[in-house]
C-alpha cells in the first residue's frame, strides 16, 4: 500500500471511534474533514491516532510513564518513509487568509517540496490523499479546491485531520515528532538516509497551552530540551563520530533559551530561527555495521521546567 492508503485506514479508525475519542467528521468540498481539537474537545487517543496518521501507520505511537510525567514515544522500522515521506510538516497551506502547516502523506502525493527532490522514491501517485493540518479552523471549500488542484489526478478521495497545537490532540501529535526531527537534521547534514534502519524517539508531554504561541513554544521545547532519539544505522564509525555532534539541538547557537523567547526575538518568523536548532536534545546511534554506539547531546530539564511554568 502507498503511504496515503495506509494513513487512510488510520483515519477510518479515528472516524469509527469519533464519539469515544471526542472528534467530529464532516464533508467539506467533497473532502472528509476530521476535527480533532478545534471545535471539539479531542483527547489523548485522538492525539495518538493523529500522530499515527501523520506517520502513515508505519510507527507505533504511545504514551508511557516516566518520573517526570508522560512521554510521547514513537518507534518505527521504516522511519524514513514514515517521518520524512509523511510526517514532516513541510507543506505550508496558504489560501487567501487561511494558513496551516501541512503534514502527512498528502505531501508525498504533492511531491514538490525540496525533500522529494533529494528522496524522489518517496513520491506517490496514490488513489487517495491524507493530510494533517495544524490549525483551529476547518479548511474551507476554497482551501479544499486549492489542495485538490495541487494533487495528482490519481487522487479520488481527500481526508484532512485538523487540530491546533493548543489542544490535547494537537499537543500530542506535535510532540510525537522527536524521531522525525532527528531524521530531518540528518538529511540536512547530507547523511545517506539509506543507512537508517530503525528509529525510536520519546519526548515529555507538556501541559496544554491556553494559546497557540505558548503551545508552539512548549511542544518545541519538549523535543529540543527533552527529546531522546535512538537510531539503528549501517554507517562508517568515522562518519558518525564526525557528524554526530552536529545532530542534537545543542549544536545550534540558538540552543539554551525557551522556544517562545526565540520565537518572539525572531518577530514570530520561524525562518529567522537557526534551522539547525530543530532536533532532539539527545541522539544515540547504534551502528549495526561495527557494533559500536555513540551518544551526542544532553537533556536540559531545567530549561523545560522554566518553559512549562511560564
Amino acid at each position: 500500500m502507498t503511504l496515503n492508503e495506509r494513513a487512510s485506514l488510520c483515519a477510518d479508525l479515528l472516524q469509527a471511534n469519533a464519539a469515544a475519542w471526542r472528534v467530529q467528521h464532516t464533508t467539506v468540498g467533497g473532502a472528509r474533514v476530521i476535527d480533532c481539537g478545534g471545535a471539539v474537545p479531542g483527547g489523548l487517543q485522538a492525539g495518538l491516532q493523529m500522530a499515527r496518521v501523520c506517520l502513515a501507520g508505519l510507527a507505533d505511537v504511545s504514551l508511557v510513564a516516566s518520573t517526570e510525567g508522560p512521554l510521547v514515544q514513537v518507534s518505527s522500522d521504516d522511519p524514513v518513509r514514515a517521518c520524512l515521506g509523511s510526517q514532516y510538516a513541510g507543506w505550508q497551506i496558504k489560501v487567501d487568509k487561511y494558513f496551516a502547516m501541512g503534514s502527512g502523506p498528502m505531501r508525498a502525493a504533492y511531491g514538490k517540496e525540496a525533500i522529494y527532490e533529494h528522496l524522489p522514491h518517496l513520491r506517490e501517485q496514490p488513489p487517495c490523499a491524507v493530510g494533517v493540518l495544524e490549525t483551529r479552523n476547518h479548511p474551507t471549500e476554497e482551501v479544499i479546491a486549492w489542495l485538490v488542484s495541487k494533487l495528482p489526478t490519481s487522487v479520488e478521495k481527500l481526508t484532512l485531520l485538523a487540530a491546533p497545537t493548543s489542544s490535547m490532540a494537537g499537543t500530542i501529535q506535535v510532540v510525537a515528532r522527536s524521531l522525525e526531527t532527528a531524521l530531518h537534521k540528518l538529511h540536512e547534514l547530507k547523511f545517506d538516509m539509506n543507512q537508517v534502519v530503525s528509529g525510536f524517539g520519546s519526548a515529555p508531554l507538556p501541559p496544554v497551552a491556553a494559546d497557540e504561541i505558548k503551545g508552539i513554544g512548549w511542544t518545541n521545547d519538549a523535543i529540543l530540551y527533552g527529546g531522546q532519539v535512538t537510531l539503528w544505522v549501517r554507517a562508517d564509525d568515522e562518519l558518525l563520530a564526525a557528524l554526530g555532534p552536529n545532530v542534537p539541538s545543542n549544536a545550534s547557537a540558538d540552543h539554551g533559551a525557551p522556544f517562545a523567547e526565540l520565537f518572539k526575538k525572531a518577530g514570530g518568523d520561524f525562518y529567522k530561527i537557526d534551522p539547525m536548532l530543530f532536533s532532539p536534545a539527545e541522539v544515540t546511534f547504534h551502528n549495526l555495521k561495527s557494533g559500536r554506539s555513540y551518544t551526542f547531546g544532553r537533556r536540559e530539564p531545567e530549561i523545560l521546567r522554566r518553559s512549562f511554568t511560564t
